[in-house]
């Protein structure tokens, strides 16, 4: 099954449903990450949250993207110190993909980042025009995951000729 989603529904079946249906691993790849906010319990709390208790849960999570984040995602970070040796980070300044994979059963793959604005959490009249694929297809999923592995295991690093921009080089 692949769906086309936009917008809203962004939010919706990627933050609010798939991500916190993961039981055993999250991968994310994003070009741009803020403080995302979520609903949650009536109210609102940084989507690193959602994060956090997914590793309390033994979810591992690894997060690709291409530079480093403001410091309002930084202070929502550090709200949860679990993160910290819970979540493996990676900054690759080439990244520009935007998917996440969900315990390789469901894939997202689209063009919004890991912001509300991208994500669609912002109001109507706030967000941006986003779209993508939700998918259980396997073919697509380990499409995505092995493009992910590969920048994860810094198979691109010699020939990247952005090192001198790479604050972390992987390899």
């Amino acid at each position: 099954m692949i769906r086309f989603i936009k917008n809203r529904e962004i939010y919706e079946q990627v933050i609010q449903e798939m991500v916190p249906d993961a039981q055993d691993f999250i991968w994310i790849a994003t070009a741009d990450i803020k403080d995302l906010h979520v609903k949650s319990h009536g109210s609102f709390r940084p989507f690193l949250g959602v994060l956090a208790d997914l590793v309390d849960q033994g979810v591992s999570i690894r997060l690709l993207h291409a530079k480093e984040p403001g410091p309002n995602f930084r202070k929502d970070y550090d709200l949860y110190p679990n993160l910290l040796t819970g979540m493996e980070r990676i900054i690759c300044p080439r990244v520009h993909l935007k998917t996440i994979v969900v315990d390789g059963r469901a894939v997202f793959l689209g063009s919004a980042n890991l912001t509300g604005a991208g994500m669609g959490s912002k109001s109507s009249n706030r967000r941006n025009f986003e779209s993508g694929i939700i998918s259980d297809e396997r073919e697509m999923i380990d499409g995505v995951m092995e493009q992910f592995d590969e920048i994860w295991m810094g198979a691109m690093c010699d020939s990247c000729q952005r090192r001198e921009y790479c604050p972390d080089p992987i390899a």
